[in-house]
């Protein structure tokens, strides 16, 4: 922190809050992209009766871990350097049932007027070579302060809940192991991503199988519903005809 205040130049409690107004900003971006994300989700739940959205969390980099960054990027201490060049300060992680929904929720969040798409990696049509999908997207979110609007970076990693179990147990596998990993590890570790994948496709491929037996089977009940209610319309009608033609007759007769 002093290290950061000296190259800032200026004294490091006015260091300390610029940093918690600078975190301030960030936090503001994150609560602004949740409610987005939460209104989308309980549209779907409420109008569409499905939900995209498993679930979602957010986090913000310690100010330990944008400085390891900056230095491994070679970048100055400032917090000019700091807001240009770190853009995963704020990060949301969105979790999908299936692959099609992971597009669905990206589609709807780059459409809306007040955000601006920065960056757009598709590690799910182009894996990493270590086999972690996931969509990516860099964006960027008004933040409307007291004094002046802010244009904020926030990082979405939008994926499935394979390619997130995935991702988290690779995550804890490798944690704290600072040393080469035997290829033999990365190969079973790329192959159960394959894996993943491919469970992946056969849940959606059986998702969208049972909807359209659902779909199949509310059109026959509807039609089953709708003959049931024509012919009890007919025979009404018919009673109501052969009533008029038994008084017509009875008419007649006096």
């Amino acid at each position: 922190m002093e290290k950061l205040a000296q190259q800032y130049r200026i004294h490091p409690k006015q260091m300390m809050n610029e940093l918690k107004r600078f975190s301030l900003i960030y936090k503001f971006a994150l609560d602004e992209m949740n409610t987005k994300i939460n209104i989308l989700k309980e549209e779907f739940i409420h109008i569409h009766d499905y939900n995209p959205i498993e679930h979602c969390n957010s986090r913000i980099k310690s100010p330990e871990s944008i400085i390891k960054k900056l230095n491994r990027k070679d970048l100055s201490f400032s917090i000019d350097s700091i807001r240009e060049n770190i853009k995963d300060i704020a990060g949301i992680r969105i979790i999908c049932p299936f692959i099609t929904d992971v597009y669905k929720i990206s589609q709807m969040i780059e459409k809306q007027r007040d955000i601006e798409l920065v960056e757009r990696k598709d590690y799910i049509k182009n894996p990493k070579p270590n086999g972690y999908q996931s969509l990516h997207l860099i964006i960027k979110i008004p933040v409307f302060m007291s004094d002046r609007v802010e244009m904020v970076f926030v990082e979405l990693q939008i994926r499935t809940i394979a390619m997130d179990f995935w991702a988290s147990l690779e995550h804890k596998i490798y944690y704290k192991y600072d040393k080469e990993v035997p290829e033999r590890i990365k190969k079973d570790l790329k192959d159960a991503a394959v894996s993943a994948a491919e469970l992946d496709k056969k849940m959606e491929s059986i998702n969208n199988e049972v909807a359209n037996l659902k779909v199949k089977e509310t059109h026959d009940t509807d039609l089953l519903t709708f003959n049931e209610a024509l012919n009890g319309s007919k025979s009404s009608f018919q009673s109501i005809i052969n009533g008029f033609f038994v008084d017509a007759s009875k008419e007649g007769k006096k």
